[in-house]
Formats: structure tokens, C-alpha cells, sequence
């Protein structure tokens, strides 16, 4: 059970940081904490998710800039994690290697929509804090849920599922709000361009 908690906490949690989770996962395999393969702990590995872990820090700070770093990452982050659930499935067999891709890609793209939709919402106020805030909290919890997917897997089952559902909740109402405000403003477009004199 405990590879499963890593596999579904890292999962998800990539899908908000992909390159905190790997960084995380390097100290986990060179302290020995959790069931955690020693491919993480590669220096080359380590070196290089901190680098992009220290642009994504920065970038997810900006906004608009985080947009499209986030649009990026619709493809990045979901591969990303596949390729960290095949590598923590180990030597288990291909079926397993398989699966394990394709649940930790699954809920990292769930996340990841959480995310972008909601830092689309957030772009639209005009000050930084918000921003800056709320891509501190998500580092933040990105360090919390892979903390938790170390020391207690079972719970972090649980807890995914939990954030799964919200994410998905989430990302529909915030996707419908986003889209009937676009509308919104189309049709103001279209009414100006029809009767500039107004």
C-alpha cells in the first residue's frame, strides 16, 4: 500500500509542481524514506529538476506569464507524471508499469486543470498578491501531500481521491464561469462595433 500512496500522491502533486515533486523524491531516495527509487536520488536528476523547480518558482509568480507556462505544462505535467509512476512502479511487470503511467498521468492532468482554471480566474484581478499567494500555497502543498504520501500512504489514498473529486468540481464550475463571461464580453464587442455612437 505504501507504493501506492507515493504513486497517487505524487501523481496528483505533479500536476501542480511536477519538477518539486522529482526535487522531493531525490531527497526521499538519498535520505531512504519511503519505497522510492534510487533513479530519483540521481545527481543529474536532482540538478536538473532544481533548476526548473527555480524557473517555475519564479514564473508561477507572474501573471500571465503563469498562463503560459501553465499552458505549456498541459503536456508536460501529465507526461511528467506518467514517467514518474512508471519509474515507481519499478520491476513490476509491464502491465502494472502501464497502469501506474496512466493513473499518475490521469490525476496529474486532473490537477493541473484544477490549477490552470484557477489561476485564469485569479489573472483577472489587476494586483500581484493573489497570485504570488496562492502559488506559495500551492508549493506549500505540494510539500505537505508528498510529506504525507511518505509517512502515512494509506491516508494520502484518501486524501487524493478527496482532492480528485474537488479538482474536478472545481475545474467544471470554474471552466463555465470563465466561458459565460467570455460570452459576456463578446457580445459587448459586437454591440459597440454595431453602434459605436452609443
Amino acid at each position: 500500500m505504501g507504493s501506492i500512496g507515493i504513486l497517487v500522491g505524487s501523481g496528483w502533486a505533479s500536476g501542480i509542481n511536477l519538477y518539486l515533486v522529482t526535487l522531493l523524491l531525490g531527497v526521499a531516495s538519498r535520505l531512504g524514506w519511503g519505497d522510492v527509487s534510487d533513479v530519483f536520488g540521481r545527481a543529474d536528476i536532482m540538478v536538473v529538476a532544481g533548476i526548473l523547480f527555480a524557473v517555475e518558482f519564479v514564473a508561477d509568480k507572474i501573471p500571465y506569464l503563469d498562463n503560459g507556462w501553465d499552458a505549456v505544462h498541459t503536456v508536460v505535467r501529465p507526461l511528467g507524471a506518467a514517467a514518474v509512476g512508471a519509474v515507481l512502479a519499478g520491476d513490476a511487470t509491464s502491465i502494472v508499469t502501464a497502469v501506474s503511467a496512466v493513473l499518475a498521468g490521469g490525476l496529474a492532468l486532473n490537477a493541473h486543470a484544477a490549477k490552470a482554471s484557477t489561476r485564469l480566474a485569479v489573472n483577472t484581478s489587476p494586483e500581484p498578491v493573489s497570485n504570488i499567494s496562492l502559488s506559495l500555497i500551492e508549493d506549500i502543498s505540494v510539500a505537505g501531500l508528498m510529506a504525507l504520501a511518505l509517512t502515512y500512504p494509506v491516508v494520502t489514498v484518501v486524501v487524493v481521491i478527496a482532492l480528485a473529486v474537488s479538482a474536478g468540481a472545481l475545474t467544471f464550475w470554474l471552466f463555465r464561469t470563465i466561458r459565460r463571461t467570455w460570452r459576456k464580453i463578446v457580445v459587448r464587442i459586437r454591440r459597440r462595433r454595431s453602434h459605436p455612437e452609443e
